[in-house]
């Protein structure tokens, strides 16, 4: 069996993680700052919204692809596959160190949670 759909989704966030990397690095090189951030909030920011969407990837990715195997319609899986990287760039967008309610932020990290809360649902629901 494959999984075509779940694929483009890991191919499409595994770009993501790796902009969001890539923008830690550059920065790093830039101020000069190797490992530890010290009071670099730029740096300590870049850091948490890679890790942010490193926390939630696998599990997310890895519910879709169950569901899939286990039969999930098309829509169902883009639908969850385009709201999960568009709340992941949202998240991605609206986390800032000096502003913890940037509506960005929230409607990343609920979508994100969403998604994974209705995968997790499909998943088990796959089972009875």
């Amino acid at each position: 069996m494959t999984i075509p759909i779940t694929g483009l989704y890991v191919g499409l966030t595994i770009i993501l993680a790796t902009v969001l990397s890539a923008r830690i690095g550059w920065y790093r090189a830039k101020v000069g700052i190797s490992i530890l951030h010290n009071d670099n909030m730029e740096v300590a920011q870049r850091m948490r919204v890679h890790g942010n969407l490193m926390e939630t990837a696998a599990l997310t990715l890895l519910a879709m692809a169950v569901i899939e195997i286990n039969g999930a319609g098309s829509t169902l899986l883009h639908g969850l596959g385009i709201a999960y990287i568009l709340s992941r760039v949202a998240h991605a967008i609206g986390l800032k160190h000096d502003n913890i309610r940037h509506p960005l932020r929230a409607i990343g990290a609920m979508g994100s949670t969403l998604v994974g809360l209705v995968a997790a649902g499909v998943a088990i629901s796959q089972y009875f």
